[in-house]
C-alpha cells in the first residue's frame, strides 16, 4: 500500500505529518510523492487565512482525480473548524481534528473495510491534554522539529487557532530531553521546537517549568550543535531572560518575532498584549545582547478599522526598526471571530496597494540585512542539492540567511565554515574555507 502527504501551513503541522508518516510505514505503507498515484492520500490542513481554506480543499479534489478509488484523509486544523465542509469535499473518507492525528492509520484502516465515510472531530476546547507524536526515525537527515506545545490562549480578535487547537498543553520537560537526545543519536545537527504558542510552554505543567529551563536543558545535550524555537509573541522576552538566553552556547541567533502590526490603536483593536514601543524596546534589547542577530516577523494590513494614518504609523516603525525579513499577510475575515463583525472592513484593493508597499519595504531591508555579512566568516548547515544549479548545495547560517555553495561532494546535513562572498538572487554566495 502506498501513502502520499500534503502539508500545509505551520511547523507544527510539518512536525505532525512527519510523526504520522512514521505511522504508516510501521504499518507496512510506503510513502510517494503526492504527485503519484497513491493508496491513501493524507491532507494536513491549514486554516489561517481563507486562502488556507481552499488549497486545502484543492489538495483534497486534487488526490481524489489522482485516483478515485485512493482512501482520502483530511486533518488537521481546517477539518477541526469547518468538519461539516471538508466533509462534503471530494467524496472525502476520513476527516480528523487536531488531536486525533496519532490515530491516523487506524482510522484509515477502518474507512477502508467499513466502506463508508468517517468524522472524528472533538471538542478541543475541553481537552488540555498533550497529544504526543513521537518520532523516532525522521526521514530528513540534517534539521529535525519537535513539537514541545500545542494550543492558546490569548485569543486574537482575527484568529481562529484557539478554537482549532485548543488550551496551551505542553510536553512534559523529560520526555523533551529524551527526545532531543534520540534525535542526536540519530546524527541530527539541528533542533527546532515547535509550538503553537511556544512562549507559553510549561504554563499547564505543574512546577516552575518554561521554555527558558527547557533550553538551558537541551544546551547541555552532546550531539546537538543548533537549537531554533518557532514564531514566538515579544511578550515573553524580559531583560533578565535575554541575558539568559544570550548565554546559552547552541541557541541560534534567530528569532521570528510575532508583531503584526506597528500602530498601537490597530494592536489593541487585534487583541495583542504589547505596544509598538515594548516591541521596540525588546528588539533594542535583543540586539544588544546576542551577536548577529536575525529578527523576522509576521505583518497584517488592511485590518478592519486600519485607516492610512494607522498604516502609515506601521510602514515608518516598519522602516525604522529594520527587521531582516517580514512576512505580509492581507487581513482575512475569519468568521467566527471577533475581527470579522468588526465595522470598517477595509477594501481588498487598498490591502493590495498596502501590501505591496511593505512587501518592497521588506526586500530593501532583507537586502541591507544581508549585506552587513558580506565578507564575514560564518558557518552553514547544508540541507539539500540544488537541482537547477549543478554541484551547488543550499543551507542556512545560524541567524538563518540562505546561502548555496558550490562543492563536488554530497554535503547534506554537514556544518562547515565559509565566508559570505556576495548576494545573487535574495540568497549569499558563500565559498567554503
Amino acid at each position: 500500500m502506498k501513502v502520499a502527504f500534503a502539508t500545509l501551513g505551520c511547523r507544527v503541522n510539518q512536525y505532525e505529518s512527519e510523526a504520522m508518516t512514521e505511522k504508516f510505514i510501521k504499518n507496512g505503507y510506503e510513502v510517494v510523492s503526492f504527485n503519484d498515484v497513491a493508496d491513501v492520500y493524507v491532507i494536513n490542513t491549514c486554516t489561517v487565512t481563507n486562502m488556507s481554506d481552499k488549497k486545502s480543499r484543492q489538495m483534497i479534489s486534487r488526490a481524489r482525480r489522482l485516483n478515485k478509488d485512493a482512501i482520502i484523509a483530511a486533518v488537521g486544523c481546517y477539518s477541526q473548524i469547518a468538519p461539516d465542509k471538508v466533509s462534503k469535499v471530494a467524496d472525502i473518507d476520513v476527516v480528523l481534528g487536531t488531536r486525533n492525528k496519532g490515530e491516523i492509520v487506524y482510522w484509515v484502516n477502518r474507512a477502508r473495510e467499513e466502506k463508508k465515510q468517517i468524522v472524528v472531530v472533538n471538542d478541543v476546547l475541553k481537552n488540555k491534554v498533550f497529544e504526543d507524536l513521537k518520532i523516532k526515525e525522521y526521514q530528513d537527515k540534517t534539521r529535525a522539529f519537535l513539537k514541545i506545545q500545542d494550543g492558546c490562549n490569548n485569543f486574537c480578535s482575527y484568529c481562529l487557532i484557539p478554537f482549532a487547537r485548543g488550551a496551551v498543553c505542553s510536553k512534559k520537560p523529560e520526555k523533551v530531553v529524551n527526545e532531543v537526545t534520540e534525535l542526536a543519536k540519530h546524527g541530527f545537527k539541528e533542533i527546532i521546537l515547535s509550538g503553537i504558542d511556544i512562549s507559553s510552554y510549561g504554563a499547564d505543567l505543574d512546577g516552575d517549568i518554561n521554555l527558558l529551563n527547557i533550553l538551558h536543558e537541551i544546551d547541555e545535550i552532546e550531539g546537538i550543535e543548533r537549537v531554533r524555537i518557532g514564531s514566538i509573541g515579544p511578550e515573553f522576552f524580559t531583560e533578565n531572560i535575554i541575558k539568559q538566553m544570550s548565554k546559552l552556547k547552541k541557541l541560534c541567533p534567530h528569532f521570528h518575532l510575532s508583531l503584526q502590526s506597528g500602530c498601537d490603536e490597530t494592536l489593541k483593536r487585534m487583541n495583542r498584549k504589547y505596544t509598538a514601543a515594548k516591541y521596540k524596546n525588546i528588539v533594542d534589547e535583543l540586539r544588544k545582547n546576542i551577536h548577529d542577530l536575525s529578527i523576522t516577523t509576521d505583518i497584517i494590513v488592511g485590518f478592519p478599522g486600519e485607516t492610512e494614518e494607522e498604516f502609515n504609523k506601521t510602514y515608518d516603525f516598519l522602516e525604522n526598526i529594520k527587521l531582516a525579513k517580514m512576512h505580509i499577510f492581507k487581513y482575512s475575515p475569519r468568521t467566527g471571530t471577533k475581527a470579522s463583525a468588526m465595522k470598517n472592513q477595509v477594501d481588498g484593493n487598498i490591502k493590495e496597494e498596502r501590501s505591496k508597499k511593505l512587501i518592497n519595504l521588506n526586500k530593501d531591508n532583507e537586502r541591507e540585512f544581508m549585506q552587513k555579512f558580506i565578507g564575514i566568516k560564518t558557518n552553514v548547515l547544508y540541507e539539500h542539492k540544488i537541482s537547477e544549479r549543478e554541484e551547488y548545495y543550499e543551507g542556512y547560517t545560524p541567524n538563518y540567511i540562505k546561502v548555496i555553495s558550490k562543492f563536488k561532494e554530497d554535503l547534506k546535513g554537514k556544518i562547515l565554515d565559509v565566508t559570505l562572498k556576495n548576494i545573487e538572487d535574495e540568497l549569499i554566495i558563500g565559498e567554503i574555507l
